[in-house]
């Protein structure tokens, strides 16, 4: 899933690379084709990608399990591959190298900490973790990213499966804390986000959208306005268009008479007519076309088609695929 046409992975493979991490290994499940394409040996982020086979996803605590032969006893860096943090991890991994700890985790201050493992402190310190608690006894959420020792495999080795039966993150953590191992946070207060949600795959593209280079790769005709910080890539056409920044469209796209709004990723092989779309995602190879009502804030997936009909009986026609949303005026 990309975020201003960037897959997310790729957010957090380039942070671990630039805290100075450059072997990492990538835990995959039933997607192993696609994440192995896309990544391929690591070299284009200047990291060694090495795949590590979980059959099947029983929990974070599991995933450190099955990857004991590629970590060794070295010290190690855990990021969740759905998380963005703007600002990177190089601070955190500093303070952790020279400190030492036995484990060091990220927290951040949300409003809904039940949707989140939670970290409960007292005097500054974390005496306790609870996975998605129905009553949070603190705001401070764990953020995806962890830095263990080896002994964090002892750890796992004591735990047992939760009421998911999965091996929990937070279960082990809790019992580098109970057996008095050194356990410290790190509250951040920059930007982070878990991007499991479309509320926030859209504020991840609104808040990393700002600040892109402003370049037009494409072809853009006279009677097309470019406005703000716009990137639009090669072999791309704009014709008769709208196009207000911050927004990227990538190559291949066709976008005549349309109108497309700020916070907006266009990705590859996109048509575009007789519409308009503003804070959104559109995914490569979709079709949208004489939408006569103003489309905002959705994600639009890949090679979808979206168009009004011009056959009897009017009615609204559909498509679509699971854990899907539709709103209609």
């Amino acid at each position: 899933m990309p975020v201003a046409n960037k897959p997310i992975l790729f957010y957090g493979i380039e942070a671990v690379r630039e805290a100075g991490v450059t072997d990492v290994g990538i835990v995959v499940g039933e997607t192993k084709g696609e994440i192995k394409a896309a990544v391929g040996d690591g070299s284009a982020f200047g990291v060694r990608a090495t795949y590590i086979e979980q059959e099947a996803p029983l929990g974070l605590a599991h995933a450190v399990k099955v990857s004991r032969d590629f970590l060794g006893n070295d010290n190690f860096v855990m990021f969740l591959g759905d998380n963005i943090i703007k600002e990177g991890i190089v601070p955190f991994v500093r303070e952790f190298e020279s400190q030492k700890p036995n484990c060091q985790i990220l927290l951040a201050e949300v409003d809904h900490p039940q949707d989140f493992g939670v970290a409960e402190i007292k005097g500054g310190r974390v005496v306790g973790l609870e996975e998605k608690p129905k009553k949070p006894k603190s705001d401070y959420a764990l953020v995806g990213v962890y830095m263990f020792d080896n002994n964090v495999f002892t750890a796992i080795e004591n735990i047992k499966p939760s009421w998911r039966d999965e091996l929990e993150i937070t279960d082990a953590i809790q019992w580098l804390i109970d057996a008095e191992l050194d356990v410290r946070s790190h509250i951040i207060d920059g930007w982070w986000k878990d991007t499991g949600k479309l509320e926030d795959l859209l504020e991840a593209n609104r808040i990393i959208l700002p600040g892109i280079d402003k370049r037009i790769d494409g072809d853009v005709d006279k009677a097309s306005r470019i406005e703000g910080e716009v990137a639009i890539g090669k072999g791309s056409k704009v014709i008769a268009g709208t196009l207000r920044g911050p927004l990227i469209v990538g190559e291949g796209c066709h976008i005549e008479r349309s109108y497309v709004g700020p916070f907006t990723s266009i990705d590859d092989n996109v048509t575009l007519i007789g519409s308009e779309i503003e804070h959104s995602i559109v995914l490569r190879g979709s079709r949208i076309e004489d939408i006569e009502t103003h489309i905002e804030s959705s994600l639009i997936g890949r090679d979808s088609v979206l168009r009004r009909s011009a056959g009897l009986p009017r009615a609204y026609r559909f498509m679509i695929g699971d854990s899907s949303k539709v709103e209609v005026l």
